[in-house]
């Protein structure tokens, strides 16, 4: 017995990776701050001492949460803060002694050996699929490779760490034991965000402070992460999504598209519920951690809501990505390497020529549009460059035609909306009343079933803009209650539109690597299908009222989600400032029922897969 129990405390089970949501987390963390609070509280030695203790104390934590989590996969992330620390060095090195080749060749290899790390275990079953496609062999992986937890979020972040190191944007940490507590954090380790050097490292020579209200704060952050986590994303997976996903030609079209909406809630209250958790936990040892959502579906358009979701993935595309490529000054020649490349990828994944020659239709006549009208171009550029961005973090979440296809949705949204802005009204009801003509007629004559969707849509949107023209025309515009309206109506299509794209995106998760691809799509269109045809108005009140549970608790969800931020602050404060005892009170009541809702199982988080 006691050997057993020993052997769960210091080993690792694949079958039952520690989460924020078992129990043997919250023991392990307790145990963590006990001994931490220990040393933080203590009188010997200099306050420098001190802080390095903890620092060290920490790291080790953290290498033994990530160990109970990905098992020797920790060695991967060993490797990675080594050689990640020592280009550091060698980059500030060769700035020192002005050896501008040698900084720029340290800078490629750091960033070479991490993308190779991340692409093996991302994209190697891609890898070996394409050459076989291209040379005819019929090389095959024997083992099975297994994604290390959380391997693209600390990949990305000792990549923002050397260059940032390159660009003189910070120093370099001269300690590896400090810049290694930094990579492995463990409340931000598995699933982010992605926290720049910049803004950690400082924290690490900041002596230790907690606030009553800071230590509210923080408890609240952990309870509000738990309840998305528990009540809304695990239950409404295990209750209603997953079993939808799982095979959607045996469900009607109705239930497949509520299975759509709801899991747009549970992706967003499965990450959003981590980091609201990772934030809390790391603000009781004294850590801040980067906001990473900020209500995204309250987002008006689809550039606000990249603004809003995974706020630090975001940040650092643009800041790593999308600027390099040009921004939206210009482009350069990494704008249409990634081009190639990607119309290559997009050819292999597909095995279709035509997505290949459209990728690089579109770019040259974007090209020869910005030379005849150069005082267009910083605009085509800027929507070339943040489409390749989106582009590239579709490809970020895996090697499968549906996270390009997801990746380019969002893309080509954001241009749109773009592009759809600079119009007058009268220009928008021309365009939508011309494109609404030609889906309905298309609809008439085609036959695939994806054309009813659009046309439903492309009808919603026109009424939509005809009420904005004849609101235009009245010059009521700037009241009050259109404003409201309009903001309103701009925050449901953005929704809407989200939504949709994660159609693809839900389709390639939770499959295996090696036939990712080829499922995600077969999923992916069942659905299409199911949403665009299986629709019999007798069984639409039979069905709302046997999933009512789902639909009240998404309701709910989107409700709370969509209340005004002054006021979730208000309520935040307020748990806050109350006495100790009544929020242990508090706890209790909340963990008791979210173990009601844990019976259904715990499920690992969405992103641990990425």
């Amino acid at each position: 017995m006691i050997q057993e129990w020993w052997s769960h405390i210091i080993g690792f089970d694949k079958q039952n990776p520690i989460l924020f949501t078992q129990w043997d987390f919250w023991v392990f963390f307790a145990v963590v701050y006990l001994l931490f609070t220990l040393i933080v509280s203590g009188k010997r030695g200099s306050t420098a001492s001190r802080l390095h203790l903890r620092n060290v104390y920490l790291m080790i934590a953290s290498w033994v949460f990530y160990y109970k989590t990905s098992g020797v996969f920790l060695l991967i992330l060993l490797f990675l803060t080594l050689t990640s620390w020592l280009i550091g060095q060698a980059v500030s090195s060769a700035q020192q002694r002005q050896k501008p080749v040698l900084k720029r060749l340290s800078l490629v290899i750091g960033v070479v050996v991490d993308l190779a790390v991340l692409g093996y275990f991302k994209y190697a079953y891609f890898g070996v699929d394409a050459l076989n496609r291209l040379i005819g062999t019929h090389l095959t992986i024997t083992e099975k490779i297994v994604l290390p937890v959380g391997i693209s979020f600390y990949t990305f972040q000792v990549i923002s760490y050397i260059s940032d190191v390159y660009h003189e944007r910070i120093k370099p940490v001269t300690n590896i034991l400090d810049f290694a507590f930094y990579v492995s954090f463990f409340p931000q380790l598995v699933a982010g965000p992605i926290v720049r050097a910049s803004e950690f490292v400082k924290q690490l020579y900041r002596p230790f402070h907690l606030s009553k209200r800071q230590f509210g704060i923080a408890v609240f952050w952990i309870l509000n992460g738990l309840i998305k986590k528990v009540i809304l994303s695990d239950f409404l997976a295990t209750q209603y999504i997953d079993r939808v996903f799982e095979n959607p030609m045996l469900f009607s079209g109705l239930e497949n598209l509520l299975a759509l909406f709801t899991y747009s809630l549970q992706v967003y209250a499965d990450f959003s519920g981590y980091t609201d958790m990772a934030i809390g936990v790391a603000m009781l040892m004294g850590f801040y951690l980067p906001l990473n959502f900020h209500s995204p579906y309250k987002a008006a358009n689809p550039q606000d809501f990249w603004r809003r979701w995974h706020i630090s993935l975001s940040r650092w595309l643009k800041t790593y990505v999308y600027i390099p490529l040009g921004g939206n000054r210009q482009t350069t020649a990494g704008t249409y390497i990634c081009l190639a490349v990607i119309a290559v990828v997009a050819l292999l994944l597909s095995g279709k020529v035509w997505v290949t020659v459209s990728i690089l239709a579109v770019t040259i006549v974007v090209g020869i549009v910005a030379y005849l009208r150069p005082q267009r171009h910083k605009l085509l550029y800027a929507n070339m460059n943040s489409f390749i961005t989106m582009l590239i973090g579709g490809l970020w979440h895996g090697a499968s035609w549906n996270f390009i296809i997801w990746g380019g949705l969002n893309g080509i949204g954001m241009i749109v909306n773009k592009i759809w802005r600079e119009w007058s009204r009268p220009v928008q009801l021309l365009v939508m009343s011309l494109l609404t003509a030609v889906m309905v007629l298309w609809r008439e004559y085609g036959s695939q079933p994806w054309l009813n969707i659009v046309c439903v849509w492309c009808i919603v949107l026109l009424i939509g803009t005809v009420i904005r023209f004849v609101v235009w025309l009245c010059k009521k515009e700037n009241s009050g209650v259109s404003r409201w309206c309009g903001q309103a109506w701009a925050v449901a299509q953005t929704f809407v539109f989200i939504t949709f794209t994660r159609l693809f995106f839900r389709s390639s998760s939770n499959l295996d690597p090696a036939t990712a691809n080829e499922q995600a799509w077969q999923s992916a269109s069942q659905m299409m299908t199911q949403i665009s045809t299986a629709w019999n108005q007798s069984t639409i009140l039979p069905i709302l009222w046997q999933h009512r549970l789902v639909i009240l608790l998404f309701i709910l969800g989107m409700i709370i989600h969509w209340m005004p931020d002054r006021f979730k602050q208000w309520y935040r404060l307020q748990f806050a400032y109350l006495p100790v005892w009544l929020m242990a009170v508090i706890v209790v009541v909340v963990v008791a029922v979210l173990y009601q809702f844990m019976s259904s199982g715990v499920q690992p988080f969405i992103y641990f897969q990425f």
